[in-house]
């Protein structure tokens, strides 16, 4: 067995075991689970996403997609520093209301949400998880605020370095991210296009998406605005704003490299039980 310093903890190692075994809980057997967790802290990251219309040119399961794969880079990242993890099942459906008008929005209300991902942590700190991190790329505002809501709950319960939320939408980690995605114009774009060609190409229609026009229209300065915000409503008429053409592979990895940095951060900081002090979205000093 060898061991990691990471933080100033020491964080034992167990020769193969866990380290090369698989990444996604359902793959483990209930005797595998055990003895992961009788071994060593382990971390459960939970992928969140949603069911909703992301151009022509990409799945409904986008955002799904997207927190898959960082979760499953992440889990091994994390597990390259010593800290076991693994990822849970995704929650696939998320509050949507931007989209309605068109088919394959299939959302949830803020409450069965709510209750989904608070009863979802609390089984996973309960089966002897240390920590449960919420990675999420469904950014409509009040689907956001449900997952804070549940960190305040699960943190209030259980203490707060149970549970993390790594946020793309602060300061802190969103200055990192393409200036599409700086920009607000990135749903079903160039940021998120390159991130579904990066993990499923396959899913891509690249003949589709190459004669795309690009749609200036920014959702976050229409949130700002304040009032009922949908797609059709700010001229996203084939829901999808940015620019498809312009996706490509290198783009989605090198988002993914600093998501997972986001993750690996967010997820370490708790587990040591320190961190820079700052607030989400502050930029650090």
């Amino acid at each position: 067995m060898s061991d990691m310093r990471e933080s100033g903890r020491t964080i034992p190692v167990p020769a193969g075991g866990w380290a090369s075994g698989p990444v996604l809980l359902s793959e483990l057997t209930t005797e595998d689970l055990a003895a992961l967790l009788d071994g060593t802290p382990a971390v459960a990251l939970i992928p969140i996403g949603s069911t909703e219309p992301h151009g022509p040119h990409l799945p409904l399961a986008t955002d799904a997609l997207l927190s898959e794969e960082c979760c499953r880079r992440a889990a091994r990242a994390l597990r390259d520093r010593g800290i076991a993890a693994v990822v849970a099942p995704t929650v696939s459906y998320g509050v949507t209301h931007y989209a309605r008008g068109f088919r394959g929005a299939i959302g949830v209300r803020a409450e069965t949400l709510l209750a989904l991902l608070h009863d979802i942590g609390g089984a996973l700190l309960n089966d002897g998880f240390a920590q449960v991190a919420f990675v999420n790329n469904h950014l409509e505002p009040e689907h956001v605020a449900v997952i804070e809501r549940a960190v305040e709950s699960l943190s209030a319960e259980r203490g707060p370095a149970c549970v993390s939320f790594p946020n793309h939408l602060g300061k802190r980690w969103g200055r990192t991210l393409t200036d599409e995605f700086k920009r607000g114009n990135c749903h079903a774009g160039r940021y998120e296009g390159s991130l579904v060609l990066a993990t499923r190409q396959e899913l891509v229609r690249e003949e589709v998406a190459r004669y795309l026009p690009s749609l200036d229209v920014s959702l976050s300065d229409e949130i700002r605005k304040g009032g009922s915000v949908t797609f059709h409503g700010i001229g996203m008429d084939r829901a999808y704003t940015g620019a498809p053409a312009e996706a490509t592979r290198e783009e989605g990895e090198k988002s993914y490299a600093r998501l997972v940095e986001m993750i690996v951060t967010e997820v370490t900081e708790k587990l040591a039980e320190e961190g820079d002090n700052t607030s989400r979205g502050q930029i650090p000093t």
